[in-house]
């Protein structure tokens, strides 16, 4: 076990008590909804890196045949069994997904590129496991706005305010504290790393979408609202063409 899923072993119980079964206003309000909204009549579909799978057991209730979910975290998988919902799980990372070519016509990903050293391989990957003409699903925190060291500047000289974007092309990796004792890889890199990736393996981009904050993330504080229209999100929806 690399440190790094040591750190998510650890941190596990910190994600499911804050993210999942409601608790959080981003993925409530904004992220299940667009995933679901993107996979509607999808028939089998993997959710990679599904944490504790509160993405995938919304597709079961859409109607989906057959989804499944994999993570490399077994106390993630340990709470979707115990939560149940009609989901398969599998223990694995999104660079070595456990099943054959074209096993699935849809993939979703949400929120996970942004702690993998390598995206290639688990694009890749991917690739591999969708049918020809299956969707993939990806959400990413947004390479370009959100990019380390973002945010806000105030111009005491011009009194106005405006959105500082970091050092968008340096590809990134840091150790960033979420909350006291939590601290979790994070990986920012250009998103042309990732639509080039995408495409030399045959997904070609069909949407693109940049949504504001939802509603109950801007009510959390007013400083929130003040960046309500700098997104935080970045959702691609690509299709496999060969």
């Amino acid at each position: 076990m690399s440190d790094d899923d040591d750190l998510w072993e650890r941190n596990a119980g910190w994600w499911q008590d804050g993210f999942t079964e409601g608790a959080d206003a981003e993925y409530e309000e904004q992220i299940l909804p667009l995933a679901r909204e993107c996979l509607a009549g999808a028939h089998r579909v993997l959710d990679v890196g599904t944490g504790e799978g509160q993405l995938a057991r919304r597709v079961v209730q859409d109607g989906a045949a057959v989804v499944v979910g994999v993570d490399p975290t077994a106390a993630q998988l340990a709470a979707a069994h115990s939560r149940g919902g009609g989901v398969r799980y599998a223990r694995a990372g999104a660079g070595a997904l456990p099943f054959r070519d074209a096993s699935f016509d849809a993939v979703a990903v949400c929120l996970v590129f942004e702690h993998i050293a390598d995206h290639v391989p688990a694009i890749a990957e991917i690739a591999r496991v969708l049918e020809l003409g299956g969707r993939f699903v990806f959400f990413l925190n947004h390479p370009l706005l959100q990019a380390p060291n973002s945010g806000w500047v105030v111009d005491h000289i011009l009194d106005e305010q405006y959105w500082r974007i970091g050092p968008y092309l340096v590809e990134d990796v840091a150790m960033e504290e979420l909350a006291p004792g939590v601290v979790l890889p994070f990986v920012h890199r250009p998103l042309s790393q990732y639509v080039n990736a995408m495409a030399a393996h045959g997904l070609l981009v069909e949407r693109m979408e940049e949504p504001m904050p939802p509603e109950g993330f801007l009510a959390r504080a007013p400083e929130y609202r003040d960046a309500a229209t700098i997104p935080r999100l970045l959702l691609l929806v690509a299709r496999k063409l060969r």
